[in-house]
């Protein structure tokens, strides 16, 4: 089976040796995003739920250009720096997705890069 490599501008460019998202078959593997603006390739101001909104726009920018949309999501993960943040993250998905919702861990984390309190990857099912 081939590999596709997804990539868009619409998203964060991969800062490290990874792609956006790797597509194979009718399956995509998002990579982690933070909340980095596409754009500045900085950190979003805010607070912890303008990183969320800001890791979830990342996501379905690449989930797009894989050729579906947050809808497909089979499997979410969730990394939190602080676990007290999962109502938080349970309230601004609740507007990005719908039932039937997709399965999902979260992870509590020391840390994460650009010191980020809040990363998510994922996979999509584009098989229909």
């Amino acid at each position: 089976m081939s590999r596709e490599i997804i990539k868009t501008d619409q998203a964060p460019q991969a800062i490290g040796t990874y792609s956006q998202a790797v597509k194979v078959g009718t399956t995509v593997y998002l990579s982690g995003q933070i909340a980095l603006d596409p754009q500045t390739m900085s950190m979003v101001d805010g607070d912890t739920e303008a990183e969320i909104r800001r890791v979830l726009d990342n996501l379905q920018a690449v989930a797009r250009a894989a050729g579906g949309g947050l809808d497909d999501m089979a499997k979410l993960n969730v990394y939190l720096v602080d676990l007290a943040n999962f109502g938080t993250v349970n309230e601004v998905m609740a507007e990005y997705f719908q039932e039937p919702f997709p399965a999902r861990a979260a992870i509590g984390v020391a840390s994460l890069p650009r010191n980020a309190s809040v990363e998510m990857d994922g996979v999509l099912e584009l098989g229909g």
